[in-house]
This record gives structure tokens, C-alpha cells and sequence, in this order.
């Protein structure tokens, strides 16, 4: 049997159909997106090549770069407010007894398990001047100056987007956040405490070094999840008021789709991966430094 895999020829027929897979998936698509960034086509009828004609105009287009700005601001967010909260939950809920920690862990993923459309139509009410519950609240406490049109209001509507998304996505850095810290060795805690640690210095010197590849994980995936934003603010907002909400995800859709200007989509999307595979690797560097110094 070890014969067999060591056969070069067995492992070429084994790793081929992977392989495959990254051709037609993923390779070959960004090889047509890229050439297809470079023309302007409608979606049927004649192409008109452009040059770069389009990441010219792309540069130069303010809404790109405030849907660039939108995606940036979410990271953050996500990152250094959502995770750190999920962060300290987690840690509270693993001293907690089992049946208190998984009826909380219940409740906190509940708005994960729910759909993005129920989750989406549940805050437009919400947030809904007229009849929206957050406005009523606020009346009825006697602040009525700070009632608004919470998702039409262009200083308050990127928030509240934010929020919807953040309130949906908190179950998940919970959980993962809780997984993590369930594998950390009780024993190592037990050797830093005799060894006179304090609570910061057991999170700092002994547990997040141990969780560094999980966290790293985590905030990879709240990069890709923040570029690729497009359902919610879709069925919310459409982008809008003017462009205050826009993501690169759901700007690319409609311009390609909606507009018909495939060949600036394309470049849109070239771009798209081009800031994807920057913020990963910034990340992941980051991360290294960062395990260094620890």
C-alpha cells in the first residue's frame, strides 16, 4: 500500500481532479474576466476593446472608492468591535456551567440560523420612520429629536447596515471565538497561574499566542465576508440613499448586470480579487509579526 502512494503516477491521478477543479472554477474565469476587463460589451452583440479604458474610468470613479471606503469601515468594525465583544463573551461563557453556557451560546447564534432576507426584512421595519419600532421606542421615552429615517439618512444609514450585518454575523465569531478557547490546555492556564500570572497577562502570554492560527482564520474570513457583502444592503438599501451604503460586491453586480457594462463589472472584479488577495496577505504578515513580538 505504501508503494502504491509513493507511485508519482498514482498521486498525479489523485491530485488531477483537484486541480481541475481550480481551472474551471476559479483560473479560467479570472483569465475571461480580466480579458473581458478590457472591453466594452453589453452582455450580447459586439465587443469594442478599450485598453484600459475602464480601470482608467475605474480609478477615477468616486463610487468605487466610497463602496472601497464602506468595505474598509466594516472590516474594522467587524474586527476590532464585534470580535473583541465575541472575544470576551466566549471567554465568560467557558466559565460558566455547561447547561447556563449552551442555552446563552443558543441564544446569541439564533439571529446566524436565520435567513438573510427574514434577517434583512426584520431591521427595514425596525429602522422603518413611520412605523419602526426603534422610532416608536424613542418617542415614547420622550426623545423624539433623535427619531430619523435611520436607512434613508445618509449620516446614519452605513451604520445602521453595519448593524444588521453585525447582529447576524455575531453567533458566528462567538462560536468560533468559543471553540478556540475550549482547546486551549487547561494545564497551560494552571502553569501560568502558579507561576504568578495575573488574568491579563494569562490572556496575553498564554492564551492568544495558542489561539494566534484561529484568530488569524477569523479575521481572514471577516475580510472575505466584508468584500463579498451584497444580499443585505441589496434588500435594504439598494446601495442608497445616492451611493452612501454601496459595496464593491453589489456595485459590481449592478453595473454589470443591471447597467449592462460588463466590460467595467469585469474590471471591477479584477480589482475586487486584486484587494482580496492584498488584505489577506497583509493579514497574514501582520500575524507574524505580531506572533514574533509575542
Amino acid at each position: 500500500m505504501s508503494s502504491l502512494f509513493n507511485s508519482k503516477k498514482v498521486t498525479a491521478v489523485l491530485v488531477l481532479p483537484g486541480i481541475c477543479v481550480m481551472l474551471f472554477a476559479i483560473a479560467i474565469p479570472l483569465v475571461i474576466s480580466v480579458g473581458l476587463s478590457f472591453v466594452s460589451w453589453a452582455g450580447f452583440g459586439k465587443m469594442k476593446f478599450l485598453g484600459i479604458d475602464n480601470y482608467v474610468r475605474l480609478i477615477q470613479d468616486g463610487v468605487f472608492w466610497r463602496s472601497l471606503w464602506n468595505v474598509l469601515l466594516l472590516i474594522l468594525v467587524t474586527v476590532f468591535i464585534q470580535n473583541v465583544f465575541a472575544f470576551i463573551i466566549a471567554s465568560l461563557l467557558t466559565r460558566q456551567r455547561e447547561g447556563v453556557s449552551r442555552i446563552l451560546r443558543t441564544i446569541f447564534f439564533i439571529p446566524a440560523t436565520l435567513s438573510l432576507v427574514v434577517v434583512t426584512r426584520l431591521w427595514v421595519n425596525i429602522f422603518h420612520p413611520t412605523y419602526g419600532m426603534l422610532n416608536k421606542i424613542l418617542s415614547g421615552l420622550g426623545l423624539e429629536s433623535l427619531t430619523r429615517a435611520w436607512l434613508g439618512d445618509p449620516n446614519t444609514a452605513i451604520w445602521a447596515v453595519i448593524w444588521i450585518m453585525i447582529w447576524q454575523g455575531f453567533g458566528w465569531a462567538l462560536l468560533f471565538f468559543y471553540g478556540g478557547l475550549m482547546t486551549v490546555p487547561r494545564e497551560l492556564e494552571e502553569a501560568a497561574t502558579v507561576d504568578g500570572a495575573n488574568k491579563a497577562q494569562l490572556y496575553w502570554k498564554v492564551i492568544l499566542p495558542y489561539m494566534m492560527p484561529i484568530i488569524q482564520s477569523i479575521i481572514i474570513i471577516d475580510v472575505i465576508s466584508s468584500l463579498k457583502q451584497m444580499e443585505m444592503i441589496y434588500l435594504s438599501t439598494e446601495g442608497g440613499p445616492g451611493s452612501t451604503t454601496q459595496f464593491i460586491a453589489l456595485y459590481l453586480y449592478q453595473r454589470a448586470f443591471k447597467y449592462g457594462e460588463y466590460g467595467y463589472g469585469n474590471a471591477i472584479s479584477v480589482l475586487f480579487v486584486l484587494i482580496a488577495v492584498l488584505l489577506t496577505l497583509l493579514i497574514q504578515r501582520a500575524f507574524k509579526k505580531a506572533v514574533d513580538q509575542i
